[in-house]
């Protein structure tokens, strides 16, 4: 066999991987990466509260050195209730839509179920 045929299957098998679809890395698949994410999220049964349910979240996993405390190394500090709800709109976009916060890691389902809750609940200091 020469080695010019066996390219020309190799570059054949290629393109009908490229034609097909199966190519597609498994990176794509949110649902791979972020199990539950695609679960609709339904607000009227979670009501998230600020003090009991989101505070300790942004505490633990946003509010830590080098992120979002005290030095605000991370842009924005979030410590307080004013602080968290003027940053609201960030929070929606990083840490649900795009999943790209916090920078240790995404957040549990229940966690983004909870922030999500809060927000589309009117941010309520509750």
């Amino acid at each position: 066999m020469n080695i010019q045929k066996i390219l020309n299957g190799f570059l054949s098998v290629s393109v009908l991987l490229l034609v097909t679809g199966i190519s597609g890395c498994y990176k794509d698949n949110e649902e791979f990466l972020y199990p539950g994410s695609n679960q609709v999220i339904d607000c009227a049964s979670t009501p998230a509260k600020f003090t009991a349910d989101v505070f300790p979240i942004i505490t633990a996993k946003c509010a830590i050195s080098g992120c979002h405390d005290a030095t605000a190394s991370g842009g924005m500090i979030f410590q307080s209730f004013s602080q968290i709800s003027a940053a609201k709109d960030r929070i929606n976009a990083r840490a649900i839509v795009e999943k790209s916060m916090p920078a240790t890691g995404i957040l549990l389902t229940t966690e983004i179920a909870m922030i999500k809750c809060w927000i589309d609940g009117g941010a309520l200091n509750n």
